[in-house]
């Protein structure tokens, strides 16, 4: 019985064998039979390059390389004196009305909201105020008390060429009515500090409106605030979000070259392939002894309303003369001693170009020869074009 089993053990071990041996064959037919057959489909993708000349190399239409190829078309543009400086937008106090109130009261309606474009004398909020529901009937009663006096004097008169009505009378109605004559005019000027801008009134609710055309950007105004003089913040910010001011924080040792309207560049993480224009309208007169800067102040045209007031930016001042091809660093070549850059010349095809660099930065460099304005240069690959080209040239 014994040896039967083993038998059997020896049968199954032996035939376990074999099925091993036939997967490995079969896995091997398989592999081999695909080693030399089509390519999978992301590889079949793959367009292979080919050398125009020792310094250009072009792709087929849809290869896929080209997805990890970006160009652009950069204009000549002036060198900044300096590297790239700390800078922030902020409102342009020329065109800003911050509105708060000079009285007490309680806001009662809201009719602007943050971002609604307003006209001037448009609504914005109507105050219910107690001061100007006093300060209005104590110039009612003053011009009241005024006119009863008014006819006193004009009835005395009349009796004091008959005598019918004593000097010391006579004087005493002059200076009644010319008491109340001030304080008629004392109330008017009471309501008036109440109203500088001249406010609707409407019995004691006020129409809070804007006084310039804009945007509100701003608004701490909520339904039944109370509200009363020197409050910390304004209930409105209205401005005109299409000018800008740029403030700059500039080195002590650039004071003497920037000028009142210098042009300024300007750049943004936002919007990294846009650049603004800004030009100096104040130069700095203190510097922080801290920072060792002084606030430079620049006017920004805002016109397409990218730029936001409080946004952080960089800024560059440029140069009255001196211009260059500004390109990102990413896209320079560097083979040794020399400096090249890759040129679109035609679609898939680029060319390998040596320049001179008049100013490098930290992100991005300016190339003052080997490249003409408006040229499509490759901004993003560039390392790539370079490897597929060595590859194919041996570096010649």
């Amino acid at each position: 019985m014994h040896y039967l089993n083993q038998m059997n053990r020896s049968k199954l071990l032996g035939l376990s064998l074999v099925v091993l041996v036939a997967v490995i064959l079969v896995g091997w037919f398989f592999l081999g039979s695909h080693k030399n057959g089509p390519p999978p489909p992301a590889m079949a993708a793959l367009s292979e390059p080919r050398a125009v000349n020792s310094g250009s190399i072009k792709f087929e239409a849809g290869a896929q390389q080209l997805a990890l190829v970006r160009t652009q078309s950069i204009p000549i543009s002036p060198v900044p004196m300096a590297d790239e400086l700390s800078a922030r937008i902020a409102y342009d106090d020329d065109v800003t009305a911050r509105i708060s109130t000079s009285f007490s009261g309680r806001i009662v309606e809201i009719k602007a909201a943050p971002g609604d474009r307003v006209k001037a004398g448009q609504v914005l909020a109507v105050i219910d105020s107690p001061d100007f529901g006093l300060a209005q009937a104590d110039l009612n009663k003053a011009r009241a008390d005024e006119k009863r006096k008014a006819l006193a004097v004009k009835r005395a008169k009349d009796l004091v060429p008959g005598e019918a009505i004593s000097t010391r009378d006579w004087e005493t109605v002059q200076a009644d009515y010319a008491q109340s004559q001030a304080e008629t005019a004392r109330a008017e000027q009471r309501l008036k500090n109440l109203n500088p801008h001249d406010l609707i009134i409407k019995g004691q609710r006020v129409i809070l409106a804007s006084p310039i055309d804009g945007v509100v950007t701003e608004r701490n105004a909520t339904p039944a605030l109370e509200v009363s003089p020197g409050m910390a913040a304004p209930l409105f910010v209205v401005t005109d979000t299409k000018r800008l001011w740029l403030q700059i924080d500039l080195p002590e040792t650039l004071l003497g070259r920037v000028k009142l309207g210098s042009e300024v560049a300007v750049s943004n993480d936002a919007f990294p392939d846009q650049r603004f224009l800004a030009k100096i309208i104040q130069l700095g007169q203190v510097i922080n002894p801290n920072t060792r800067r002084a606030n430079v102040l620049a006017r920004i045209d805002n016109t397409d309303g990218k730029l936001l007031p409080e946004m952080f930016v960089r800024a560059s001042v440029l140069q009255q003369n001196g211009e260059g091809v500004r390109v990102p660093n990413e896209a320079l070549v560097i083979r040794g001693i020399y400096t090249y850059v890759f040129v679109e010349t035609n679609p898939g095809e680029f060319t390998l170009r040596q320049v001179k660099l008049v100013k490098r930065g930290i992100d991005f460099s300016y190339v003052g020869e080997g490249l003409k304005g408006d040229e499509r240069v490759v901004t993003k690959g560039a390392l790539l074009l370079d490897a597929e080209l060595i590859a194919l040239t041996g570096g010649k």
